[in-house]
């Protein structure tokens, strides 16, 4: 039987503890970065900024600094107040958890259209939500000579709390989506019908919910365990890397399907004659009642006949048109 709390095997955690957050630090360090340019893109005023985007951008950079902070406390040779800097690693890996179901709730009220039911309920579970995540600091660290801080003591009641009602909150936000998208005579369903749209929410939909799930399913059994001080948090910090990763994954694929529908969202006719050049024409989409129509893209091109074309007089003959109508509205509404 371990002793999980002898000196020897808390020096050997401790060395696990350090080179386990690095190589996350990593992980994540490696996420911002190949995702950097969509970033840049509202920084720099090519995207439109809107309000929803806040919790994106708190989501991902609260946790970059927690990542951070936490390799300054586990690197750091110089004395440190360590109880201040692992009050802010943990205040803030347990606000990207909670802002990670935020930005995944926001697309579900998109995809309600803005259902006021829908709206009060999902406020309703995120309260709950951020009572249990601002109670305060629910461990305690110290600085030792010779190994820099340590944690002394955690909170494990709270913080499996937070973890738990992350996982059921993961869990409405999916069926919710489940059920809007996927149940009979639905207008998502009517409008979205087997779209490309419905089928990227409802698959990123259960990603998120997987990797999330089991994320904070390990986290909250080592807490529950409560081997050690070490243990008892060691996977928490994975399990806030993962709901952000995924969460911020999807918001990015959403906002980058609603800008890709942009470009192509208009009526694109294409006549091409014998000896001419071929010819666009783009007219503005009309607005439908909602949802998202696709239809697929083709482009005829004409034959040459002289044999019918002589009945024209100039010897051409114009392509086949073929419009595609695609309501940018909704989309962009979808999108947030």
């Amino acid at each position: 039987m371990v002793d999980w709390h002898s000196p020897t095997e808390l020096q050997n955690q401790a060395a696990v503890f350090t080179k386990f957050m690095h190589a996350l630090l990593g992980v994540y360090a490696w996420e911002w970065f190949i995702s950097l340019d969509f970033d840049w893109a509202y920084i720099s005023g090519k995207k439109q900024f809107k309000w929803p985007m806040i919790f994106y951008f708190a989501n991902r950079y609260l946790l970059l600094f927690a990542m951070i902070g936490i390799a300054i406390a586990l690197d750091s040779t110089s004395k440190l107040d360590c109880q201040t800097l692992y009050t802010f690693n943990q205040l803030a890996g347990d606000a990207a958890v909670g802002l990670a179901s935020i930005n995944l709730a926001i697309r579900t009220v998109a995809i309600w259209s803005q259902n006021r039911v829908i709206i009060g309920g999902l406020v309703l579970v995120t309260m709950g939500h951020w009572s249990l995540i601002l109670q305060g600091v629910q461990l305690k660290a110290a600085w030792v000579d010779g190994v820099g801080c340590v944690i002394t003591e955690t909170n494990n009641k709270i913080l499996a709390a937070i973890f738990i009602y992350s996982m059921c909150f993961d869990l409405l936000i999916l069926l919710v989506n489940t059920w809007k998208l996927l149940k009979p005579n639905s207008t998502a369903m009517g409008t979205l019908g087997l779209s490309r749209l419905s089928k990227m929410i409802f698959e990123d939909g259960l990603i998120f919910f997987f990797i999330a799930f089991m994320a904070n399913l390990i986290a909250t059994v080592f807490m529950v365990l409560n081997l050690n001080q070490i243990m008892s948090v060691i996977f928490n910090v994975p399990a806030a890397v993962f709901n952000t990763i995924v969460a911020c994954r999807a918001v990015r694929r959403l906002q980058n399907f609603a800008q890709n529908t942009s470009v192509v969202g208009s009526q694109i006719t294409m006549s091409q004659g014998r000896g001419t050049a071929p010819r666009l024409q783009t007219k503005p989409a009309p607005k439908s009642a909602g949802g998202v129509h696709v239809q697929m893209e083709t482009f005829t091109h004409a034959e040459d006949n002289f044999a019918t074309d002589s009945k024209l007089g100039g010897g051409t003959r114009e392509g086949s048109d073929t419009d595609v109508e695609l309501d940018l509205e909704a989309a962009k509404r979808r999108a947030y």
